[in-house]
């Protein structure tokens, strides 16, 4: 017998993932429920609803039935956004999908939250550190995962699974790690500081991986990191990108202070309008060194560290590889 789901921010990047990994591991029943309409390819049999979960979901789709609720949904661009717009989404839609879950009394959960919760990571972090957030986003994060913990013990059977990833990246998404390799596949990569600030993100294929490893587990609540291990240097990131494409390019290297100048001055020629960001620049060059403790002590097997993620994306991807008409290569 088949199982169904509903994912609430369900035609973002992780969403559409999620709806086709469902869809090869058998649910019949998948529900995306989003502001907007899916922008590429989903399975065949998965249904689109318009929903803004800053509003009443129960008005808007009506009573459904789903095994599984997964709460996608936020305002989560930095920058992009004012620091009220973050509060304005990710608390009332946590609010409102908990009370739908309540309404159609489906007792399975799992929130997406962020690494951005633990604050200015400096040292090795674990799901044991204190949560120090000192973003909107962050801060808006933390408050949603209180909202989902009142609702998980607020009758019984209830389950609750709360991942936070690090950045994510994989196949079509066009964020850091796309945004790093193109620069080294045309020569203007420009490292902030000497490199030896340790980056954690999340490969997609992994993340999904380990939704469906604790989804597996019986405990009623379960709060996780997902980083890819081991944890690199950004140094050894580039030097990994550079291997695996074949680039010869010589290293430049600036001082994050000095980025970061050259980063306004782009903005204030751009009209704000360009990427290179002061905000990009700085978050480049701060530590996520991230661990991903909860996974590793309940036996999870990691599929993917960097460099093999960098080659399963380029063999299910390869045209997001491709630069003047080519891949590096």
């Amino acid at each position: 017998m088949g199982r169904s789901a509903i994912v609430f921010g369900g035609t973002g990047y992780i969403g559409v993932r999620l709806a086709h990994h469902l869809s090869v591991n058998g649910w019949d029943e998948i529900i995306l429920a989003d502001l907007k309409p899916p922008t590429e390819e989903v399975p065949s049999g998965v249904e689109y609803i318009r929903c803004d979960v800053r509003q009443s979901i129960i008005e808007q789709m009506g009573e459904r039935s789903a095994d599984w609720i997964f709460n996608f949904a936020a305002i989560h661009r930095e920058p992009g956004h004012t620091f009220r717009e973050y509060f304005d989404t990710n608390l009332p839609g946590a609010r409102n999908i908990c009370e739908y879950a309540e309404l159609i009394r489906c007792t399975n959960l799992l929130f997406t939250s962020s690494i951005a919760v633990y604050g200015d990571i400096v040292a090795p972090t674990d799901e044991a550190a204190r949560t120090y957030p000192d973003t909107g986003y962050g801060i808006s994060k933390l408050c949603a995962e209180l909202i989902h913990e009142a609702w998980q013990t607020g009758a019984p059977g209830r389950r609750l699974i709360i991942v936070r990833p690090g950045v994510v990246y994989g196949p079509g998404d066009p964020g850091n790690i796309l945004r790093m390799i193109r620069a080294i596949q045309k020569g203007i990569f420009v490292m902030p500081g000497d490199g030896s600030v340790r980056k954690s993100y999340a490969y997609i294929y992994g993340l999904l991986d380990s939704m469906e490893f604790m989804m597996g587990r019986s405990e009623r609540y379960l709060c996780y990191n997902y980083v890819e291990k081991e944890t690199e240097t950004l140094s050894e990131l580039r030097a990994e990108i550079t291997s695996e494409l074949g680039i010869q390019r010589s290293r430049i290297r600036v001082p994050t202070p000095v980025l970061v100048s050259i980063a306004r001055a782009v903005q204030w020629v751009s009209g704000g309008r360009s990427p290179i960001h002061p905000v990009r620049v700085r978050k480049a060059a701060q530590s996520t060194h991230i661990l991903p403790k909860a996974l590793i002590a309940l036996g999870f097997e990691f599929q993917y560290d960097f460099r093999k993620s960098l080659r399963h994306w380029m063999s299910v991807a390869p045209q997001d590889f491709v630069v003047g008409g080519r891949v590096t290569r």
